[in-house]
């Protein structure tokens, strides 16, 4: 079974009484791909911002390099999904099925590329702050000094490897094997990664509430709390989606599950600045300073990496 499509091909042309063939356009798929390509302008300048701020103005530490990690796994995944969009808009209109779009297909591995980075990336950063609160002696004393970095490099990898291995299986037409390369991958998401972000994001969550961290960075707890809630929320439909095309289930049209992801991905930019601002008037100098209060509040330890 190969890669689906991120969004299905327009009907044929109709023909009219008069012989004449008509073009039936399905509006409602139009208008989400067009919600689609806007989201993703949107979420790619956001993010074009976070690469800025975080890897030329901010003082570098163990959170920012996730984040910065983060933000290329989100920044491709929107520029996928632009090009996507565009070209299925440009297919509806025109009626027409041009010879490139045939390659549309292999589009859903890159996306799952960035999809699982990103998945791993949160998990990543959710233990390292419960980590930084449950053992915060350690974590200040005996930290390795590059361990952010190489834990993104191995994540990166992973991810790499996981979809290499999909592709693989998938493009070769071997359709059972690509089921089960698939139905693997998502166990290892869900039932690896995804409880190590959840139980970690709960022990943060009651820890803060409880008061014990009066001196812990409250602004990145409720920044790292609300992305993940915003990925669980819109990126795990994605999964979901694909995970039921496996098994032969047919959960429905593409359009909404490639809208909610597209808005996760752009959406983490504005997390970081509404909470590091306070809701102050938005500017080019107050963005630079959300941010730095949320990564760079006093009473954090950090290290360089």
């Amino acid at each position: 079974m190969e890669p689906n499509h991120t969004a299905p091909s327009p009907p044929p042309p109709t023909p009219t009484a008069e012989g004449e063939d008509v073009c039936k356009i399905d509006v409602p798929d139009v208008a989400m791909d067009g919600a689609t390509l806007l989201i993703c302008l949107c979420g790619l300048v956001g993010n074009g911002a976070v690469l800025w701020l975080l890897g030329c103005r901010i003082r570098r530490n163990p959170i920012t390099v996730y984040v910065l990690n983060l933000a290329v796994a989100d920044f491709t995944f929107l520029l996928l999904m632009l090009t996507s969009a565009l070209l299925y808009i440009l297919e509806s209109l025109s009626c027409n099925t041009f010879p490139f779009f045939v390659y549309l297909k292999s589009f859903l591995l890159p996306l799952l590329l960035t999809h699982n980075m990103g998945m791993y990336l949160l998990t990543a950063i959710s233990i390292e702050r419960c980590v930084s609160v449950l053992c915060p002696l350690w974590y200040r004393c005996h930290r390795p000094q590059h361990l952010s970095a190489v834990v993104c490099a191995l994540l990166w990898a992973l991810s790499i490897a996981v979809i290499a291995v999909v592709a693989v299986l998938c493009l070769s037409h071997q359709q059972d094997q690509c089921r089960l390369s698939l139905i693997s991958m998502y166990a290892l998401n869900f039932l690896i990664f995804a409880p190590p972000m959840v139980i970690s994001n709960v022990i943060l969550f009651i820890k803060v509430q409880c008061g014990s961290q009066r001196r812990q960075p409250r602004r990145l707890y409720i920044v790292i709390f609300l992305t993940v809630l915003f990925f669980l929320l819109f990126m795990v439909p994605l999964s979901i989606w694909n995970f039921l095309q496996q098994l032969s289930y047919s959960p429905g049209h593409s359009q909404v599950v490639f809208l909610l992801v597209s808005i996760n991905s752009s959406i983490n930019p504005f997390i970081y600045f509404l909470v590091g601002s306070c809701w102050r008037r938005c500017s080019l100098v107050s963005l630079q300073v959300a941010f730095r209060r949320v990564f760079e509040e006093t009473g954090v330890t950090v290290i360089s990496s």
